[in-house]
């Protein structure tokens, strides 16, 4: 047996996110259906992170076993052959070899999110569903302030989205870097895990301080109340793209 690792990125806009559904397509779904068509076998792939509906990835991980080996090249080539055919919007970007003990969830480090608001009037056409379009000013120094209250270890309750079934509340954030790039703002999140909606849950509460619903003080009381009622609202999925995972 032979356990491959592969990287990943996907368009997650029609996706019912990366585990498969009883209704709807998955990035896991569209990669089993490509991996069975050319092993004729049905096979299990496990992802670092299962990303919600409507989110991507620049570089998701996972991996699966076969029985024989197989050319890395001729590999990927064959996975992104099938996923064409089926006209997917997902894509392998490299296969490599591992030992047998890796797992693509349990072996992972850090996991680093991005994601883009675009700050402008106008609306794009090119980046529909590629962000979020806030069309009013947002105070980007101001949510760098708040964002300094949610770094190291926390209780994030307050950020934790409804249904999460992690154990603890308890995470560390190691990064939350607030970019202007153009008409974008960009947020650069990296911790081990994170709970459930908790970066969209983040970005949604700095944007309600980068408007002035909120001044950044108001995020450290956010936290300490431990009340997601409290928080801010949640950002859309569009704007999320799970860009990296660190071994």
């Amino acid at each position: 047996m032979t356990r491959y690792k592969m990287t990943i990125e996907y368009n997650g806009t029609n996706l019912v996110g990366w585990q498969k559904q009883d209704v709807g397509e998955s990035a896991q779904g569209f990669l089993e259906k490509a991996l069975s068509g050319f092993t004729h076998q049905q096979i299990d792939i496990f992802a670092a992170g299962r990303t919600d509906a409507g989110v991507h990835a620049l570089g998701q991980v996972a991996h699966f076993d076969l029985k024989t080996e197989m050319d890395l090249y001729h590999l990927r080539e064959a996975f992104n052959a099938h996923l064409r055919e089926m006209k997917a919007p997902v894509s392998v970007l490299e296969i490599e070899n591992v030992a047998d003990d890796f797992h693509a969830r349990f072996s992972a480090k850090k996991r680093a999110y991005l994601y883009r608001i675009l700050n402008r009037r106008a609306h794009s056409v090119l980046l529909e569903n590629r962000v979020w379009h806030v069309n009013f000013k947002l105070d980007i120094e101001k949510m760098r302030q708040a964002a300094q209250f949610l770094l190291g270890y926390h209780d994030f309750s307050a950020f934790r989205g409804a249904g999460c079934q992690a154990p603890s509340p308890f995470k560390t954030l190691d990064k939350l870097d607030i970019v202007q790039n153009g008409d974008e703002i960009d947020f650069y999140v990296e911790a081990k895990s994170f709970l459930y909606h908790q970066v969209r849950n983040m970005v949604g509460t700095l944007k309600m301080v980068g408007d002035a619903h909120f001044k950044p003080q108001d995020v450290h009381t956010i936290l300490e109340s431990k009340k997601r009622e409290e928080a801010g609202v949640t950002a859309p999925a569009s704007g999320l793209y799970l860009s990296k995972i660190e071994y």
